[in-house]
């Protein structure tokens, strides 16, 4: 399947992987300056996931309207992947530079709130339990964690969703 329209799937994939990129900034600003960053709200995470889904859905539907109305499952599938990919390398960014500048306290709270929610949660643990309990917590309290999970996370919900999106919209030439 030839790209007809001149949209090509790599330009697909960067702008709406620079949208989807961006938007997720955006809702987490908003999150730091009206909620609470070290507790998110549930509800945040809902429009983040619709946000993500609407972009990529969006994003492959543009490739099967470049493509006079083709589109075969692995397209649909490696474009949501790159949309995926994109959004998730703009994040991290912005990640790097908000545990380094504009709350570089982050790991030091979040270490903090780890620690009093194992005490409040498990308040029969030894001393020795409890520091073996908050030096497990603090191992994933680096920005290097933070950064490899929202790849981790962004790949696999980018793939669940190009899938299914690729299965609705799956139309091939024989077809």
């Amino acid at each position: 399947m030839e790209n007809q329209a001149g949209i090509s799937k790599k330009s697909i994939m960067l702008n709406f992987g620079l949208i989807l990129g961006f938007v997720s900034i955006i809702i987490q600003l908003l999150n730091y300056v009206f909620g609470d960053i070290y507790e998110p709200h549930w509800g945040l995470m809902v429009v983040s996931f619709a946000v993500t889904t609407v972009v990529i859905i969006l994003g492959i539907k543009k490739l099967k309207e470049g493509q006079d109305g083709l589109l075969s499952l692995g397209e649909a599938i490696k474009t949501g992947l790159g949309i995926a990919l994109i959004s998730a390398i703009v994040y991290s960014i912005y990640l790097v530079l908000f545990v380094n500048v504009i709350e570089p306290e982050f790991f030091t709270r979040i270490a903090q709130i780890q620690e009093q929610t194992i005490i409040d949660n498990y308040p029969e643990l030894s001393d020795e339990q409890l520091e073996s309990a908050i030096g497990n917590a603090a191992m994933f309290n680096s920005i290097g964690v933070h950064v490899t999970m929202t790849l981790i996370f962004s790949l696999f919900f980018g793939l669940i969703i190009s899938l299914i999106g690729g299965l609705v919209m799956k139309k091939e030439e024989n077809e």
